[in-house]
């Protein structure tokens, strides 16, 4: 017998007389039912609550509006597969892909870093990326100091189940609840350790 087989007999023998685990209800909110309007004002709200700078505007605005957000950077990243007209804008482009990338030396240098997402919850305020080709590396979001986060409208969702639904849990996925904070044994709050320190959310009708 092998040490394997021996401990799982173990195992049930002593689950043997267990009680069977109960169903779990699932009653939770599955929808939130907030129109449009109502969720970009409370993902903003949750947003600016975090500390992070949050922009609405259109898809002709988003290219100005970067641009803002990038002046006094001298380079930025992006991953290949960001739109090229939302950065047109702002010179100091640097790509980052699968084939070709960048080393961490070249992000730590980079002012700032501009991805795109795959879903944001209004109720919690959280942006997720799940490494899709406008989203690229986890890491490129993680090592830059400033994160420019573009969230489509219609990838709101008022609730976590939303949200889910539409991930795939086998993606590397990224949740972004605001600037990357942490706060040592005195409660004194730093930011900027476990990733950027200043996120900027874009959120585009």
């Amino acid at each position: 017998m092998s040490a394997r087989t021996e401990i799982l007999d173990r195992l049930r023998s002593a689950l043997h007389d267990a009680p069977a685990a109960p169903d779990i209800p699932r009653n939770y909110r599955h929808e939130s039912g907030k129109a449009e309007d109502e969720l970009i004002e409370l993902l903003s709200d949750r947003l600016v609550d975090y500390k992070a700078g949050v922009s609405v505007v259109d898809e002709a605005g988003v290219p100005v509006r970067v641009a803002e957000l990038l002046a006094g950077a001298p380079s930025y990243v992006v991953p290949d597969g960001l739109d090229e007209r939302w950065t047109a804008q702002a010179p100091g482009r640097m790509v980052d892909s699968a084939e070709d990338p960048l080393s961490v030396a070249q992000l730590d240098a980079a002012g700032a870093v501009v991805t795109g997402s795959a879903a944001a919850v209004a109720e919690t305020g959280t942006i997720i990326l799940d490494g899709s080709p406008d989203q690229g590396r986890r890491a490129i979001s993680l090592i830059p100091d400033h994160h420019i986060c573009l969230v489509r409208a219609r990838d709101i969702t008022g609730v976590l189940p939303e949200a889910l639904r539409r991930l795939d849990a086998t993606h590397p996925l990224t949740w972004i609840s605001g600037p990357s904070a942490t706060s040592d044994i005195e409660l004194e709050r730093v930011e900027g350790v476990h990733g950027p320190r200043t996120l900027d959310v874009v959120i585009i009708r």
